[in-house]
């Protein structure tokens, strides 16, 4: 079927909704959102959009690629490096979709450099509430549209395709994993790579108050030996064990894929038995299985906060205080742009123009601690935010003094007025007894 007819059939579905009733998409790929006792929705009608898998075009002399939005990286980066290049941005896991890192904010090591994913992209086709089709780019018509449809989560229209820059690639990544016995030192360290721009990934991992590693990679054209951690070895765990590594560049890319810092399956013996089999992809499918099984009070902890950079030491140190939880993956994320989504008060007396992803996953709660809106808490005092992938327990006035409400709602009203989508607040914030 041709993508044309594809958007046709989706269209054809959203005019055919009676009005009043909300609807969820049908995906081909799993939801990368953290799993939740709870499920919002149940009786929504469906839109497929099951078949919104296919890489439209690859323009090798001008660097872009334009995909429907199902298209995983994991397929996206086995095209793409055939004609020797990438994306900028590849999320950590394989099977988040195009579509859903815009949706959903993703990052990733180059992100010191470039940004979001979303920072890369060059224009969005989106269908509406109401079955209409828009294009919408930078700089081009509905550029509000554009910049909002990033971190909305769907609530404005439907992403059906994307264009995107591509960068060279070569087919190795060497690794080097520099040790620092403090914060301050560690901070020098990414401050200088930062603004040097010479090395083209940079993340981390906080091992503990004393262990910080800054893991910095190139890619090259030949590597002595290859590792690869799809198995038996845990990426987070060979950065506090080497100081340097080579790895095949879609072996680097999705390095993170059999978890984070929260490795599933634990053991060494459950690894050497399943390990192959259990990557993210099918440990979120039997999460949706059987979400009724997860804990409905004081869920594990797993979300991604950003901290202005000038904020890190204050942040850090509240949450070794009171939670002193280790590791934790860091990403620095060059603030592109005043972004359109966030609140004009977001951005007042904001000098940073870097800031610190850090990734909590995993982190155990005891019974009665919402550990969720104490980092939210926490985030306010320092001008951070967080991504919406998980449990949300901001008030809803709290929420809009981060998120841009009139923004938002000038779009809504373009491309959803019958709110079939939902609206943000009410989309992503937890449902009574989550807490």
């Amino acid at each position: 079927m041709s993508h044309e007819a594809k958007v046709q059939r989706i269209c054809d579905q959203l005019r055919a909704r009676p009005p009043e009733r909300r609807v969820h998409l049908r995906k081909k790929a799993v939801s990368h959102q953290v799993p939740k006792a709870q499920r919002r929705g149940a009786g929504d009608g469906e839109i497929d959009v099951g078949d919104l898998t296919e890489i439209l075009d690859i323009d090798v002399s001008a660097r872009t690629c334009v995909a429907e939005s199902g298209v995983t990286f994991v397929d996206l980066v086995a095209a793409t490096l055939r004609h020797g290049l990438v994306p900028f941005v590849v999320p950590e896991l394989k099977t988040i979709t195009v579509g859903g890192a815009v949706a959903g904010c993703s990052i990733e090591s180059m992100s010191y450099r470039y940004g979001g994913f979303h920072d890369t992209c060059l224009e969005y086709e989106v269908v509406t509430g109401n079955g209409d089709v828009l294009t919408c780019g930078p700089g081009k018509q509905n550029e509000l549209l554009f910049q909002m449809m990033h971190g909305t989560f769907g609530t404005l229209g439907i992403l059906t395709k994307l264009k995107f820059r591509l960068t060279p690639a070569r087919p190795f990544v060497r690794v080097t994993y520099d040790k620092y016995p403090s914060l301050a030192e560690y901070q020098a360290a990414i401050a200088r790579h930062f603004e040097a721009e010479d090395v083209d990934f940079m993340d981390g991992i906080i091992h503990g108050p004393t262990e910080w590693v800054l893991s910095t990679g190139m890619f090259v054209d030949e590597a002595p030996y290859t590792n690869r951690y799809d198995w038996m070895k845990v990426y987070h765990r060979s950065t506090r064990e080497r100081r340097e590594d080579y790895l095949r560049t879609p072996d680097y890319l999705f390095r993170y894929d059999r978890g984070v810092t929260n490795v599933h399956p634990r053991s060494w013996l459950g690894r050497l038995l399943l390990g192959k089999f259990v990557d993210s992809s099918r440990l979120l499918r039997m999460a949706d299985w059987f979400h009724h099984l997860l804990p409905s009070e004081s869920p594990p902890v797993t979300l991604d906060v950003f901290v202005p950079f000038s904020r890190v030491p204050d942040f850090l140190a509240w949450f070794d205080q009171r939670f002193h939880y280790y590791p934790l993956w860091c990403v620095p994320y060059k603030r592109v742009r005043d972004y359109e989504w966030l609140s004009g008060n977001f951005y007042q007396g904001l000098q940073d123009r870097l800031f610190l992803d850090l990734a909590i996953y995993g982190m155990p709660q005891r019974k009665g601690e919402n550990a969720y809106k104490e980092i939210e808490d926490a985030l306010l005092r320092v001008g951070g935010v967080k991504t919406l992938i998980s449990h949300n327990f901001f008030s809803e006035e709290q929420f809009w003094t981060i998120w841009n409400k009139s923004n938002y709602q000038e779009i809504k009203a373009v491309t959803d007025p019958q709110n079939a989508f939902r609206d943000l607040y009410t989309k992503t914030h937890a449902q009574p007894g989550a807490a």
